[in-house]
């Protein structure tokens, strides 16, 4: 209330009272700088409150955080006020409190959302929340060589504007490279929000010097050190230890993350597919974000020329205009599509279906760009400074009559020698992290190259301290062939930076035995670990291993705390909102 000895006579004092107790807290913000600028003869428009925008991501393995963090500072610059929230960590009822809502959220598996957002995605789509009022948009992450291309992200911007949210930019699909539809969209979306602030401008002036951050558009040319196979003769498998050098780099990792490999293409896959269109190896290309090159270079360098997709066939079949493609492209035939499409390459699709008349820019324009791999650190940069090291199963398969090599896997296994150079950068994996007390005990899962984080776990917990306990189930094939790190886990158990360790290979004896077994036979011990707040992880295969174990957590549960199926779910529930159940998989 306005005092009665206020400049204002006993009407202005009324009317005030009046106007103020209508107002909510944002608009009395508003009017007292509306006021101010009266007073100072400034613009009114520049006083009014700050647009509150919510910057909402769910992820899975760090890009749409990271892009999310990325947008909330351009935000800040314009004037408005960001918000980060993770979808995990806030509900569908708080984003009526903003003016906009931005969202960023990848599509994982069949057309899913990232684990850690399940819970809001099924309360978004299924309660009615009024959102009239509310700006949004949203940015979809996802890779076109799954048919369900950024499922989650168009059913995220379907639902906003069923709930009567207003629609300020268009939705944006991104691949795996997704740096060009980023810019395109956030250019987009920042021209609705705020203005620019000169409370924002630089500190530092423009002339200033600057040092080189090395990052996925500028990756660290990192030398070889050590490439080691890990496996024993007689093994039906290749697994690799690779040490690379990160000296002067200026890159930093957390136990974790992942380290992202941009790869070059096997050069008797780039002939082969030279050979099969005709094309010429010199022809001057251009990929999208790239100088001009040689069609061979950018074959070999910067174009994705193994994964067939239906993205892909649809492209080149603008070209080749093929019945047959046409045919199984009809939506009718989304199976039949799906079967065709299994085990075969881009160079099986343009053996089938030639293209006479294709030039080497069309052809070009018909890929995608070559997309870096990430692979689980696998050690603790307390003990290796200036190292980060890689444990990398080489895949090498047979399919419809042709050899076939992983690009990435076959690259560091025969490629990547040691003094030769590999361009990498760090990728943040914020939702795979040791608790900060080393008080806490850590029950990790990780067969086969699985074991990469629990290896840098364990050096972590080596070098900190590992008053809590730690305790590893790992398997693989055979014992003699296949005990990756064998010598380093048994003397992590003599120093006590390993508790326990469990192991499992399958093809040692006549039934199979997988690590979730060994889970079994140790219930009622991993039950009093968790109740005693251990962390649980679990890193490898997603479609087997750890659906497998999660039913093993279950079914331990169930016997050894007395839980019915539905609460031992919620048991594990509550573990992933406290962050003790985190699962690095793929």
């Amino acid at each position: 209330m306005i005092p009665e000895n206020s400049l204002l006579n006993a009407q202005q004092r009324a009317a005030a009272n009046a106007l103020t107790a209508s107002l909510d807290q944002s608009q009395q913000a508003w009017f007292s700088g509306y006021l101010a600028a009266l007073s100072s003869g400034s613009s009114l428009s520049a006083t009014a409150a700050p647009a509150k925008v919510m910057v909402l991501f769910g992820t899975e393995s760090g890009n749409s955080e990271g892009l999310a963090d990325k947008i909330a500072k351009s935000i800040k610059k314009k004037g408005a006020k960001p918000t980060l929230k993770n979808m995990a960590e806030t509900s569908p009822s708080e984003l009526k409190k903003f003016d906009t809502v931005l969202t960023f959220v990848s599509t994982w598996g069949d057309g899913e959302p990232p684990e850690a957002a399940e819970d809001f995605y099924k309360a978004f789509m299924n309660e009615k929340t009024d959102l009239s009022g509310v700006n949004f948009s949203v940015c979809a992450l996802g890779d076109t060589s799954y048919d369900k291309f950024c499922q989650t992200g168009k059913e995220f911007d379907t639902r906003f504007e069923t709930l009567g949210a207003k629609r300020i930019a268009d939705r944006v699909d991104c691949d795996v490279d997704y740096e060009d539809s980023y810019d395109s969209w956030a250019s987009a979306v920042l021209d609705q929000i705020g203005s620019p602030s000169s409370a924002a401008a630089p500190l530092v002036a423009e002339t200033a010097p600057t040092t080189v951050e090395y990052s996925k558009k500028n990756p660290f040319p990192s030398e070889v050190l050590e490439s080691i196979l890990l496996n024993g003769p007689g093994t039906e498998k290749e697994t690799i230890h690779v040490e690379l050098d990160l000296e002067g780099s200026g890159l930093s990792y957390e136990a974790g993350d992942a380290l992202a490999v941009v790869p070059l293409n096997c050069e008797q896959v780039v002939t082969d597919i030279l050979v099969a269109t005709g094309l010429n190896a010199d022809s001057e290309v251009t990929v999208k974000g790239n100088d001009p090159t040689t069609l061979a270079t950018a074959l070999t360098e910067q174009l994705d020329i193994t994964v067939l997709s239906k993205s892909i066939l649809k492209k080149y079949n603008a070209h080749a205009s093929s019945a047959e493609l046409t045919r199984l492209l009809e939506e009718e035939n989304k199976q039949e599509l799906k079967d065709w499409l299994w085990g075969r390459q881009i160079i099986d699709l343009i053996e089938s279906y030639k293209i006479d008349s294709l030039n080497a820019q069309d052809f070009v324009n018909v890929l995608r760009k070559l997309p870096p791999r990430l692979y689980s650190i696998a050690s603790s940069p307390k003990a290796h400074e200036g190292e980060v090291h890689l444990t990398v199963a080489a895949v090498r398969y047979t399919a419809h009559e042709k050899n076939r090599k992983g690009v990435a896997s076959t690259y560091l296994a025969d490629e990547a020698a040691v003094g030769e150079k590999v361009n990498v950068y760090v990728h943040q994996n914020k939702n795979f992290r040791l608790p900060q007390d080393t008080n806490t005990p850590i029950i990790m899962v990780g067969p086969g190259t699985g074991i990469a984080p629990f290896r840098a776990f364990i050096e972590e917990r080596d070098e900190t301290g590992n008053q809590g306990g730690s305790w590893l189930f790992f398997g693989d094939q055979k014992y003699h062939f296949d005990f990756l790190y064998q010598l380093e886990l048994q003397d992590h158990l003599k120093s006590g930076a390993l508790s326990k360790l469990d192991v499992a290979f399958s093809r040692d004896q006549p039934e199979k035995v997988y690590v979730q077994h060994r889970m079994l036979e140790r219930a009622k011990e991993l039950y009093q670990w968790l109740e005693k707040g251990a962390h649980f992880y679990v890193c490898g295969d997603a479609s087997r291993m750890a659906d497998d174990v999660h039913t093993t957590l279950i079914e331990i549960l169930q016997s050894e705390g007395g839980l019915s199926q539905k609460k031992a779910a919620s048991y594990l529930d509550q573990m992933k909102k406290d962050k003790r159940y985190q699962r690095d998989v793929y």
